[in-house]
């Protein structure tokens, strides 16, 4: 196994040469104008990306106009909304190394490509889910099969430890998960003992992202005023394909709590899972969907379908490491700010296919050995292959640029729980 991550991390190195090679006539240029775009007015940057292309691509006249160019090309790094289903598609279908060039030079605009943040997620409140996810093996509907038992919600002083236990090894944001189709089907008591979660987590100086289901805009307010960094709520697919993920809700409810949990000023989290059984069509129209939201997520997830026995989902295959390479870059370049997670699914993955996944444009996995029921990566390992690809570890409370207010005003935060 050594001699195959050292081959993996030789591989890496090769290609990453070659990507330097690539770029080398540009670099002082392009580090010049990465450094003054965030600082300039969004007139600015349409004529800075464009320059940027210009000097990474080796053969091109500073002052040339080509004939015919896409706009995204001509505007990388520009941040949009209006994306359109055919300029998605050309960017996805982009040879896999020219894509992840494309995204790596876009990465580089807005994010310190060493810099991966650690997070761990745990689930409080595990089993006896009511939705009809095909993937879930916690719902109730296929409980049988899988044999998950409903559990009570976890103690606040339990979660409370395990915070802790994040911290010291190493997280930096601590996500909280429960089997809910909505708080709004719990008890009050339940929901306060949620909120006292957040601002004990919150209290370590740790990022709070919690995942409950479907929000009300009271819930997301209530959320928000108890220190939540961000929210996680999955779109899973496309529009087209959902109602063969799921039957117990519609891709508008989804939508729906992604404007009240942006409404209340707390940053969204949200992504999907591929190896659903979906075309490559249906992962263009989610990124494109994600794309364009009048405010970019903070975070988009992309995760690896982890089939589980007893699910409806239990024969589909996973994607391969190349498929969802494909799929950060192509998010990386529809959304340059937003942080891309490399979630679900890691533990089949080389690390070869990590550092790629990285060079593309992923810059935060999730930290120990579990995600929420099913297995993850090793920390030690995690921490070995931040070592060999040199990467660093993301602080807690960083200011995103990318997101909402409750990503960047951490300092008016700290110790009140409440904020904004």
């Amino acid at each position: 196994a050594k001699i195959n991550q050292q081959r993996n991390i030789l591989f890496l190195r090769i290609v990453s040469m070659a990507f330097l090679g690539k770029a080398i006539s540009c670099s002082m240029q392009v580090r010049l104008n990465a450094c003054n775009y965030l600082a300039r007015p969004s007139s600015y940057r349409s004529i800075c990306s464009s320059a940027s292309i210009r000097y990474a691509e080796p053969g091109v006249e500073v002052n040339a106009q080509p004939k015919n160019v896409s706009r995204w090309k001509s505007e990388l790094g520009v941040i949009r909304s209006d994306w359109t289903r055919e300029e998605v598609l050309d960017i996805y279908s982009q040879p896999l190394l020219n894509l992840v060039y494309k995204a790596a030079t876009v990465h580089r605009m807005y994010h310190d490509p060493q810099m991966v943040q650690r997070c761990t997620l745990l689930s409080i409140k595990t089993g006896g889910c009511p939705e009809t996810c095909n993937y879930c093996s916690q719902s109730s509907s296929w409980s049988g099969k899988t044999g998950m038992k409903a559990e009570k919600l976890m103690d606040a002083d339990e979660v409370f430890e395990a915070a802790k236990r994040a911290k010291a090894a190493g997280s930096t944001r601590f996500c909280m998960g429960a089997a809910w189709r909505s708080p709004s089907q719990v008890g009050q008591r339940q929901w306060s003992r949620v909120l006292e979660m957040v601002r004990r987590v919150r209290s370590l100086d740790l990022e709070v992202c919690t995942t409950l289901g479907m929000l009300t805009p009271q819930q997301a307010e209530e959320l928000r005023q108890a220190g939540l960094t961000a929210y996680n709520h999955n779109l899973d697919t496309s529009p087209e394909y959902y109602p063969k993920v799921t039957s117990s809700r519609t891709y508008q409810d989804r939508l729906d709590t992604l404007k009240h949990v942006q409404d209340a000023g707390i940053s969204v989290c949200a992504g999907g899972i591929i190896g659903l059984g979906e075309e490559e069509a249906d992962r263009q129209g989610l990124l494109l969907q994600l794309a364009s939201l009048p405010k970019h997520p903070e975070s988009v997830p992309i995760n690896r379908l982890v089939a589980v026995k007893g699910t409806p989902f239990e024969s589909h295959q996973a994607p391969s490491g190349m498929d969802l390479v494909r799929c950060i870059a192509t998010a990386r370049i529809l959304m340059p700010q937003t942080v891309v997670r490399l979630s679900a699914g890691r533990l089949e993955l080389s690390r070869g296919d990590q550092a790629l996944a990285f060079m593309a444009g992923a810059n935060s996995i999730f930290d120990g050995d579990k995600l929420l029921t099913t297995p993850n990566n090793d920390r030690d390992d995690d921490t070995e292959m931040f070592q060999d690809l040199g990467l660093v570890s993301r602080p807690a409370m960083l200011p995103y640029e990318g997101g909402n207010e409750s990503s960047r005003e951490f300092e008016s935060m700290v110790g009140g729980g409440g904020g904004g």
